[in-house]
């Protein structure tokens, strides 16, 4: 069924909830992916588009307003009341979650695969969430344990293994329907139309779908307490990676996963999510490749006040 068809009035008939969603808040007034979208199949140039950094002419101690770009950003913050202050220990949670997972963007999708000491297969997505360290090879996931600890999380403290499958733009539409709340019955792996792959170092399974997937047995887990009320609020899982399953053809001429390639999307607030279209380079300096020179210019850059601080 294309966007078309779900925008068209006569075919709004026995639609389910969801896709009444699907068109008031995410299709109405929109441009369509097939037209518009550079990761579209019919698009002829690259998905993402490498452009020049910006503020090359920056030197090191330049503040932020030497350069255009950053004058206009700083224009927003040049009072006091510019400002919106949220106390934590004021504001309600739900609020400080809307900041939180919209501020705090984009963020990577962990889409779980987990199996419960019955046997029992879940996959959900978490977008708290991140990598840890190479050596040894480690995630993080968090989950939070309101209204009951999620399955994912007794999962994987009961078996001791789990696989994370990170999503690309072709399958985002089964990995969000996997978050569903359905009852125990109901399997999250036929609902949203995905397969499995058998993984090599743990039970649970692959997405088959999945172009870049993570075995992980369970290296740790803490539970985060509410200093006020001792709740146990959230769970966090340290996945000690065992495999890296990769396909060959998102890899670039380096062997490692090209971000056009992988067509990874990122969770942004509320139910938006992100695809990266354009991409910069930027080189990582060196202080004993440049140090020397970057001591001179903080030097030369320092007024007449600071100078004299510098001496005494």
């Amino acid at each position: 069924m294309s966007s078309n068809t779900l925008t068209d009035p006569t075919k709004r008939s026995e639609i389910s909830k969801y896709k009444e969603d699907l068109i008031t808040d995410c299709l109405d007034g929109r441009p369509s992916f097939e037209s518009e979208s550079r990761y579209s199949l019919s698009t002829d140039g690259p998905a993402i588009r490498y452009i020049q950094p910006p503020n090359p002419e920056w030197e090191f101690g330049d503040p932020v307003t030497s350069t255009e770009l950053g004058r206009r950003w700083m224009e927003g913050a040049k009072h006091d009341d510019d400002w919106e202050h949220f106390d934590a220990e004021k504001e309600e949670t739900r609020k400080i979650y809307s900041l939180m997972i919209s501020g705090v963007q984009p963020r990577p999708i962990a889409f779980v695969s987990s199996i419960s000491a019955t046997g029992e297969e879940n996959i959900a997505p978490f977008s708290f969430f991140q990598a840890l360290s190479p050596s040894p090879p480690l995630i993080m996931i968090s989950a939070m344990n309101a209204p009951r600890i999620k399955d994912t999380t007794a999962n994987i403290q009961a078996t001791k293994d789990f696989t994370v499958n990170l999503i690309s733009l072709p399958w985002i539409v089964q990995g969000n329907a996997a978050s569903i709340d359905s009852p125990a019955h109901v399997s999250e792996w036929e609902l949203a139309g995905l397969t499995k792959e058998p993984s090599t170092h743990v039970r649970a399974p692959r997405v088959k779908e999945s172009a870049f997937s993570i075995e992980c047995t369970l290296f740790d887990k803490y539970d985060i307490v509410h200093p006020d009320t001792g709740a146990n609020m959230s769970s966090i899982t340290f996945g000690l990676i065992k495999c890296i399953h990769v396909r060959k053809d998102i890899l670039n001429a380096r062997g490692v996963p090209d971000p056009a390639k992988l067509q990874n999307v990122s969770r942004l607030g509320d139910i938006s999510y992100g695809l990266v279209t354009e991409a910069f380079r930027l080189p990582r300096p060196s202080w004993d490749s440049d140090g020397e020179m970057i001591e001179q210019v903080l030097k030369r850059k320092q007024t007449p006040d600071e100078s004299k601080e510098v001496q005494q």
